[in-house]
C-alpha cells in the first residue's frame, strides 16, 4: 500500500469533488470496509485535522454516511457537501419536503430533518471532531458485533475561536 499515492489522491478527490484543498500529512486507514460495498480512507492533514473520505458501489445518503461515522467510533464535525453546495442539503431536504406536502408554506427545520437524511451522498467528505474511544473501527462480517479496531488513534479537535 503506497501511503502517498493514497494522499495524493485523496487531496485530488477533495479537491475534485468537494471543492476542498487540503494537504495530506498522513493517511491513517486507507480503503478499509465500512459496509458490504463500501470504503473508507481516514487521513490527517498538515493542519491537524482529521478526515473521512467514503466511497462504494452501493447509493448511499446522509443518513448511512452519519451511520457508518458513529459506527467507526467518530464523532462528525462537518459533513461536507459535494461541489462545495454549501447548503446543498437542505436544498435537497426542501425539494422533497414540497414534493410530499405541496400545500406547505411554512416550512421550518424541524420538518427537514428527517428529509435531509435521504439526501444522495457518495462520494462522502466528513471533517472529524473526536476518535470516541480512541480506536477507528472497520466492518468485519466475522466479527461478533459486525466492526473491528482497525486502527488506535487518539484524536479530539480543540476548537479556538
Amino acid at each position: 500500500m503506497d501511503t502517498t499515492y493514497d494522499g495524493l489522491a485523496l487531496e485530488g478527490l477533495s479537491r475534485e469533488k468537494f471543492g476542498l484543498n487540503v494537504d495530506v500529512k498522513q493517511v491513517l486507514l486507507a480503503s478499509i470496509p465500512v459496509s458490504h460495498t463500501s470504503t473508507a480512507s481516514v487521513f490527517l492533514t498538515k493542519n491537524k485535522q482529521l478526515y473521512v473520505y467514503i466511497t462504494g458501489q452501493a447509493r448511499l445518503n446522509y443518513g448511512d454516511i452519519r451511520k457508518i461515522i458513529t459506527r467507526m467510533g467518530l464523532k462528525a464535525e462537518i459533513y461536507l457537501p459535494p461541489r462545495g453546495e454549501v447548503n446543498y442539503f437542505n436544498e435537497y431536504a426542501n425539494e422533497k419536503f414540497k414534493e410530499v406536502y405541496p400545500g406547505r408554506s411554512h416550512v421550518n427545520e424541524e420538518d427537514l430533518q428527517y428529509y435531509k437524511t435521504l439526501a444522495p451522498y457518495r462520494p462522502a467528505l466528513v471533517q472529524i471532531s473526536e476518535v470516541k474511544d480512541g480506536h477507528i473501527y472497520q466492518f468485519d462480517t466475522d466479527s461478533h458485533k459486525g466492526w473491528r479496531v482497525g486502527r488506535a488513534f487518539s484524536y479530539r479537535r480543540i476548537r479556538t475561536s
